[in-house]
Parts: structure tokens; sequence; C-alpha cells
């Protein structure tokens, strides 16, 4: 059997690395802060309204958007007495692409045949 080997110029990411974007994946794999993003690279938005969107209470929103925020995924802006949450990393974009592509085609209902 032949082994397979990395060509020279795929350069493979250092281990250290990995670990950060391992814990990086971990804070984004669960679903209400997968659905944060989704919102958030539409538009910025307050805690009071994620919150109505994500049919969860504010104080468990506040605690999703505060992992994500420490994480660098997202960055805020007070207007008064609110706080409105915005994306900080653009790369978000694209791993929300990879999810929609992968597992939204499953949501969709079929065309009727005519």
């Amino acid at each position: 059997m032949e082994e397979k080997k990395v060509s020279a110029s795929a350069q493979l990411l250092s281990m250290e690395i990995l670990e950060q974007a391992a814990e990086c994946l971990r804070t984004l794999a669960h679903p209400h802060r997968l659905r944060i993003v989704q919102i958030l690279l539409d538009h910025e938005e307050s805690v009071g309204e994620l919150a109505r969107a994500c049919e969860l209470p504010s104080h468990m929103v506040s605690e999703h958007l505060r992992l994500l925020k420490d994480r660098g995924f997202l960055e805020s802006r007070r207007d008064g007495r609110k706080v409105f949450y915005s994306i900080a990393e653009p790369a978000l974009a694209s791993i929300m692409h990879c999810i929609e592509e992968r597992f939204g085609s499953s949501q969709q209902s079929p065309t009727p045949h005519q």
C-alpha cells in the first residue's frame, strides 16, 4: 500500500494553532450561538432583539454574547442604555456559509413535480 505524503507546498499548522482553532470552534458549537452569529452577519442587533429572535431570556443571550465577544468573534457598542452587537471576525461568514451549504439543504422543502 502506497503511503500518501503531504506535499511541500501544503504547510501544516502547528498543534498550538490547531488547539486555538479547536477552542474557538467549541465556542461556536452551540445552536443558539450559531443563530446569534447568523443574525449578526446580516445586521447589528441589541440584546433584547436577539433574545426575542432566539426565543431566550435576555440573561442567557447575554452569556452567549459574552462568550462570543471574549473569543473575539463579536464587538459591541453602547447607545444610551442599549448595547448593540456586531461581527468582529469576518471569517464567521465563511464558517456559516459552510454550515448552511452542508445542513441548510435538508431544511428546504422538496419542489413539487408537475
